[in-house]
């Protein structure tokens, strides 16, 4: 039976054990840096501290516990073995439902009537049809051709760009680096739904999100690096930019002293838009572990020379 070394900040890993005592039975689990742990042939991983994977010589499978694997990729370090990630059907509801919330709180005005009832005004703005409304999907994988198909289905005038060509009934398409200039001047509610690469590090910099029409706003539901927040928060105060929707950050949990949880027109989330289930997260990484046991193909090999 293979053995597993757990690898995240103290006390992140815990609900790992007994599940995968369950679904492997036999299985040695150790949390880094236990002895044990550093003997392990199959580490399980968020955010592992650098240089912890490549003391582990045993190592022969690598694996997230989220379908992001930049917290794996950012150490140079990283043995050069299967990295997989988690692919949860769930997850996908779960941000379709977080970005078709995040599109009518602008669209409906709730960020504007929310602001107003903490001072007691009564206030009621005009409605708009939602196909007067312009959503721009940020990347076009799994969960951003859910969320746009299903902003779709509510009326919504829908683009998205993508890195690569893509189709998509009812929704206008652009992609590579040339044409995202043209989708964001066509964008008045931005979904950011990207991986993280070193492509996409700061791509949401004063520069594109000027691009943005005045009174646009912006949901981001990827990876905070993928904002320079400084910059969205000038162009926020400036009147350019009408407000965000943060789900994720460079730094979390998100200090409570953090300026952005007081910023008029930002709304902090705790990154709850799409979370994956323990339950989930143990039968895929024991399917691996068992395929892996018998020369079999693994689920959800990560591309590293792309990122996921």
């Amino acid at each position: 039976m293979i053995s597993v070394a757990l690898l995240g900040r103290p006390g992140l890993m815990d609900p790992m054990k007994a599940l995968l005592a369950r679904e492997l039975p036999g299985v040695t689990v150790a949390s880094w840096p236990e002895p044990p742990a550093r003997e392990a042939e199959l580490a399980v991983c968020w955010k592992p501290e650098a240089g912890a994977l490549a003391a582990m010589p045993k190592l022969r499978l690598i694996h997230s516990i989220a379908a992001g694997v930049d917290n794996i990729l950012s150490d140079p370090a990283v043995p050069d073995v299967p990295l997989c990630r988690i692919v949860d059907p769930g997850i996908t509801s779960a941000m379709t439902e977080f970005v078709l919330w995040g599109t009518l709180y602008f669209h409906r005005d709730f960020d504007r009537v929310i602001s107003n009832a903490r001072d007691g005004r009564w206030r009621r703005y005009d409605q708009r049809e939602a196909g007067d409304r312009r959503v721009g999907i940020l990347g076009l994988g799994a969960l951003g051709t859910d969320a746009a198909v299903r902003l779709v289905d509510l009326g919504f005038s829908v683009s998205a760009w993508s890195r690569s060509p893509r189709l998509l009934a009812g929704v206008k398409t652009f992609s590579g680096a040339a044409a995202l200039d043209d989708f964001l001047s066509e964008t008045d509610i931005l979904v950011s739904l990207l991986p993280l690469t070193p492509s996409t590090v700061g791509l949401l910099d004063a520069a594109r999100l000027r691009r943005l029409p005045k009174g646009a706003a912006l949901i981001l539901c990827s990876r905070g690096e993928h904002l320079v927040m400084d910059d969205m928060v000038a162009l926020i105060r400036s009147g350019h930019l009408r407000g965000a929707v943060l789900d994720v950050f460079e730094q979390e949990p998100l200090p409570a002293d953090h300026p952005l949880w007081r910023e008029p027109g930002v709304l902090v989330t705790p990154h709850m838009a799409a979370i994956a289930s323990w339950e989930v997260i143990a039968q895929q990484v024991a399917e691996n572990a068992r395929r892996l046991l018998r020369g079999e193909m693994l689920l959800n090999v990560v591309d590293r020379a792309r990122g996921y």
